[in-house]
């Protein structure tokens, strides 16, 4: 007689509490505690990924879940871009810029050794044969395709491509092309003449192509075998604009135009449905494979920068995300933020420049204000029970003075002076505590200007142990309104105003700064938090972006930059406390009273309860 263990290797163990990691799966026990059997269940489900740096549609992508590469597309239908970005399995950084910015092109690969073919490039919709080769971190063109033509799809790899489908307008393609890393030559055609297809497959002789527009949707499947193609079963619903992943007997197909959260894959012979996608839309891009599939970008009603993580696993994980938390009690932007989403400490701003506010995880009480003078613009560190706030501005934009050399420090009941600054200025960033504090940058008053706010931009660090402070080696690069976040031995500094926007960041090992990676958007008014392996940067002024109160964050890992889940509402001057972000500058109201309340991407094990119904 077979026992459990005969037949799947393991015992049905007896245990007083859950397992807590993927190793039980396949696994049976009794938890003694609540007196039920359970195992693990595979759960397939979205989940969100870190948004793009530059939201589009119409554009190609290849690689996995983990090393995503996406290239090309459009965002208003009279554009094209050339930018290439990379996914590391939470969020994007910028790659290398294609040679020739193209949409509606296609593409297959790896994120280090990617290929892009076809597409078309504007101002007028001229169709493409051009071929370009990425290296990791450059693009490189080779020979064009045989047939120029746009909307098509690709599959295999880098030195053995497949193109086909497409169209050269007005007239829709069969014609298929193999790539053998140097040119490419003629295939078998296609059954159905479409584009805005989606193709997938890991090699030149066993891929796959379905949906797409012939001209109305279709839900046609076919495969080839490195000759020619044969019918497949067909899709559940018909579609056009989606993205592809997987192979030839294990592929995905993602949203696209007629239901465009659909999702659905397939096994070799016919198509199951799968759970649909948070994000409904059309003109993606998409890579992966069916249990760890990717798909990213597209358009809504406008083109979007989300991007979502389909996953089949014992674990069910939920994306990073913001959620709206208890409002400010006062409109105000240039407020300061400290401690945390759980205790949090608000004061000053341009508008209330004494008002000091404590958070509780659900709602603010305002609590004794900062002595009189206040201000915006101010440096800042510490907690809820410690806070620390020193120089600043007050009165009114080119109206107003520096404040005093003051420094102001608040024991979680009320305001005492602390020790007195070796400048006078604002808009310095600063972390730590209140008795372990940096403070770097900003906008000081030199002795031979009136006291009116006129000054220069400054490189100066300063540190605070509580009782005195103390100039330390400067920043590299004199910045104001920068952003920062970490210790006073392990800081970063990041964006400002030189007087443009930057994307500099610098890290501060206790004695010196030193240049690092840039951020993916340059912006100043951004606020931060974390350490200085795991920072954010969060919202900000970025001129070269598309809304210039920007709700875009991004993650530093104590090298480089990607992006992370972005604010519901853009907004820069922006208060920000540890996975809290408060008022700003918005462009629906600015002085926005916005709390937002950040959490990180979590992953629990799906225990199921094993009963007899």
């Amino acid at each position: 007689m077979s026992t459990y263990k005969n037949l799947i290797g393991k015992d049905v163990n007896f245990l007083s509490t859950d397992p807590d990691n993927d190793a039980a799966e396949g696994q049976i026990w009794y938890n003694s505690t609540s007196g039920v059997f359970k195992d693990l269940l595979v759960n397939e489900a979205w989940s969100s990924g870190g948004s793009m740096i530059v939201g589009r549609r119409y554009f190609a992508g290849c690689g996995t879940q983990t090393a995503g590469l996406a290239f090309g597309g459009n965002h208003t239908g009279s554009d094209t871009d050339n930018n290439t970005e990379e996914y590391n399995g939470s969020g994007w950084a910028n790659g290398g810029n294609l040679t020739t910015g193209r949409a509606y092109l296609a593409g297959c690969g790896t994120q280090t050794a990617g290929l892009a073919f076809g597409g078309g490039t504007h101002p007028s919709p001229a169709t493409q044969a051009i071929t370009e080769e990425y290296n990791g971190s450059s693009w490189s063109e080779q020979n064009d395709m045989s047939t120029a033509r746009r909307a098509l799809a690709g599959a295999g790899t880098q030195t053995s491509a497949l193109a086909f489908g497409g169209s050269v307008p007005p007239t829709l393609q069969t014609a298929t092309e193999e790539y053998g890393g140097t040119s490419w030559t003629s295939g078998g055609a296609m059954s159905t003449a479409r584009k805005y297809l989606a193709g997938a497959g890991a090699s030149q002789t066993a891929a796959l192509a379905f949906g797409g527009m012939a001209p109305g949707a279709t839900n046609a499947t076919e495969e080839y075998d490195g000759s020619s193609w044969t019918t497949g079963g067909s899709l559940n619903t018909s579609r056009g604009y989606l993205a592809g992943a997987g192979t030839q007997t294990a592929a995905l197909a993602m949203l696209g135009y007629n239901d465009k959260t659909n999702t659905e894959a397939y096994d070799g012979t016919s198509w199951s449905n799968k759970p649909a996608a948070t994000t409904g839309r059309e003109g993606v891009a998409g890579c992966g494979t069916t249990t760890a599939g990717l798909v990213f970008g597209g358009k809504v009603s406008d083109v979007v920068s989300n991007t979502e993580e389909f996953t089949g696993s014992v674990n069910v994980i939920t994306g990073a995300a913001w959620a709206a938390g208890g409002a400010y009690p006062i409109s105000v932007f240039s407020a300061k933020f400290v401690g945390d989403k759980d205790a949090g400490l608000g004061f000053a701003g341009y508008n209330a420049i004494t008002t000091t506010c404590e958070y509780n995880g659900s709602s603010w009480t305002n609590v004794p204000s900062l002595p009189a003078g206040g201000g915006f613009g101010l440096g800042f560190a510490g907690t809820q029970t410690a806070g620390l706030a020193w120089n600043g501005y007050s009165g009114t934009f080119g109206g107003g003075a520096f404040n005093p050399t003051t420094a102001y420090e608040y024991n979680g009941s009320s305001w005492t002076s602390g020790g007195a600054t070796p400048f006078q200025g604002r808009d310095s960033t600063g972390f730590g505590t209140q008795t372990a504090a940096i403070g770097a940058g900003g906008y000081t008053q030199t002795p031979a200007q009136p006291p009116t706010g006129v000054g220069v931009t400054t490189n100066k660090t300063v540190a605070y142990d509580g009782s005195s402070w103390t100039n330390v080696n400067s920043l590299n690069t004199a910045r104001e309104v920068l952003g920062g976040f970490g210790t006073q031995t392990a800081g970063v500094a990041f964006g400002g105003q030189q007087p443009p926007a930057n994307n500099l960041t610098e890290d501060w090992d206790g004695t010196n700064w030193t240049a690092s990676n840039t951020m993916n958007i340059g912006r100043r008014n951004v606020g931060g938090f974390g350490t200085q392996t795991e920072g954010y940067a969060v919202g900000g002024r970025a001129p070269n972006y598309p809304s210039p109160n920007s709700n875009f964050v991004e993650e530093y890992n104590g090298s480089s930059w990607v992006t992370s889940a972005n604010l519901a509402t853009g907004r820069s001057s922006i208060a920000v406390a540890s996975s809290l972000a408060g008022p700003g500058q918005s462009g629906s109201s600015p002085y926005a009273p916005l709390i937002e309340e950040f959490t990180g991407e979590t992953s629990a094990l799906n225990i199921r309860t094993i009963t007899t119904s």
